[in-house]
């Protein structure tokens, strides 16, 4: 058996909309992240079937500040540097860099934003990972185009690219298009900026933003080559492999389906063309793209080096409509697996999971894999003597590493490297709370703003240095 290769990327990952917060400073314009609101209306709006402009007024939207790591980067990334983190994915936000998402040139005060933290990440040994878009639209592209149902996000997301990849080309070497592209199909506005209004078609509104966003993303592939051709360029998707309820083969069947549908996307982004069962299931409903002539062409020639994704659960599914009980929680829905026990939220945990979902995605492409998220949300609590001892995490990340070093080491998954979610406490996507906590480090904030942002180090804080330092042979 082998071990991890000696540059193996440990580190850990956020998201701007869930820890940047300054969302009006420094020229900042609104993000469609910035109109989705903690509550009983966030699920509704991030599905796009309620209009968040007829909220309430005295919505509380946690993005706005979320834990201010505007005003605290220096601060946490001497924190990453003290875990001995290998690198940090993060994303930029496109409305920071351009507000309206129409300017002729960009904003220069969000370009030095993100200039001096990867500066300061480089000075401490922590390479950048960046992800393009992350759940992140300009506000204003989504009230004049409706956001990706139209080709014209086409263009300003390339404008937005060129900016990035020039400004950042000798710093920057791995960068993801998309986040979690495929979660446009199951939040369409929390994904993609997306609004479904009563007597869309919605499938077919899904669809063409999906050939719009996986155009783009063919061609920001090829504008980054051009600028430098040592970039590798990733897509994401959130991962998690379906089992069959039983070994009826309608349920295995079901299951073979539903991870089709998982892998759409980055079948396109990987193998540079849509498969056969994507083109039949559009001719089944009817749905017709408008494209243009060479996009063809763009898919084909501008595939992506690497495959990164999120894993937090494997999925159960079942012919049977009646077959087993729903899982609570996730936004991908599941039967609820007897073998498997779940977090507070109601997520399934399956470390072995994470195993087989490797080898199929490896099976499946042959590229490199990364994994960019994979985390335990819990409720922490501080002790009287100041300290946080989340043992529940350091035992989930300690039997998914192990599994992941399997897949390595025994089954030959070339791995470039693993950065667990919220390395550092966030606001959560899903549900807006910041009591679902990820992190190595406890953030002094709650669900309603309040709190002093004080960072704390957890126990995990220490397991995870100690993990990075022996490149995961602790574990042996």
């Amino acid at each position: 058996m082998g071990s991890l290769p000696e540059n193996f990327l440990w580190g850990g990952a956020t998201a701007a909309n869930q820890c940047e917060g300054g969302y009006l400073e420094g020229g900042k314009g609104l993000g469609t992240v910035d109109v989705i609101p903690w509550g009983a209306d966030r699920r509704a709006v991030m599905l796009g079937t309620k209009d968040y402009r007829e909220l309430p007024k005295d919505a509380y939207y946690p993005s706005h500040e979320a834990i201010d790591m505007y005003h605290h980067w220096k601060e946490d990334i001497a924190l990453m540097a003290e875990m001995g983190f290998r690198c940090y994915r993060f994303s930029f936000s496109w409305s920071r860099i351009f507000p309206t998402g129409e300017e002729e040139e960009p904003n220069e005060d969000g370009l030095r934003f993100y200039e001096d933290m990867i500066d300061e990440m480089l000075s401490r040994g922590i390479r950048p990972v960046v992800t393009i878009c992350h759940f992140d639209v300009p506000l204003h592209l989504e009230q004049k185009y409706g956001s990706w149902r139209s080709r014209k996000l086409i263009d300003a997301y390339l404008r937005y690219c060129e900016v990035i990849f020039r400004r950042f080309r000798d710093k920057v070497t791995y960068w993801i298009t998309f986040n979690e592209i495929n979660m446009l199909m199951h939040l369409p506005f929390m994904g993609a900026g997306i609004s479904i209004r009563e007597g869309d078609n919605e499938l077919q509104i899904k669809y063409q933003a999906a050939h719009n966003e996986l155009v783009a993303s063919a061609m920001a592939t090829k504008l980054a080559h051009e600028i430098n051709p040592d970039f590798q360029i990733g897509c994401m998707l959130a991962a998690g492999q379906f089992y069959p309820y039983t070994c009826n083969p309608a349920d295995v069947w079901e299951a073979l389906l539903k991870d089709r549908n998982n892998y759409f996307f980055i079948d396109v982004q990987s193998r540079g063309a849509y498969p056969s069962y994507a083109k039949r299931f559009l001719e089944r409903n009817g749905i017709v793209l408008e494209t243009e002539p060479e996009d063809k062409r763009f898919l084909k020639e501008n595939t992506v080096d690497f495959i990164a994704f999120s894993y937090y659960a494997s999925r159960l599914t079942s012919a049977d409509p009646d077959a087993g009980v729903s899982t609570g929680g996730n936004v991908i829905q599941s039967l609820k697996n007897p073998h498997l026990k779940a977090s507070e939220w109601g997520w399934q945990i399956d470390p072995l999971g994470l195993r087989i979902t490797l080898n199929s995605l490896y099976d499946r492409y042959q590229k490199p894999l990364f994994i960019v998220e994979n985390g335990l949300g819990a409720v922490d609590k501080v002790d009287e003597d100041g300290q946080i001892r989340d043992d529940y995490r350091i035992a989930y990340l300690e039997a998914h590493i192990r599994e992941m070093m399997k897949a390595v080491e025994e089954d030959g998954v070339e791995l470039i490297g693993y950065t667990p979610w919220g390395w550092i406490d966030l606001v959560s996507a899903s549900t807006g709370e910041m009591k679902k906590r990820y992190g190595f480090v406890y953030v002094d904030r709650d669900n309603t703003g309040k709190g002093t942002l004080k960072r704390i180090r957890k126990k995990s804080f220490e397991w995870y240095r100690q993990v990075i330092a022996s490149n995961g042979e602790c574990l042996k």
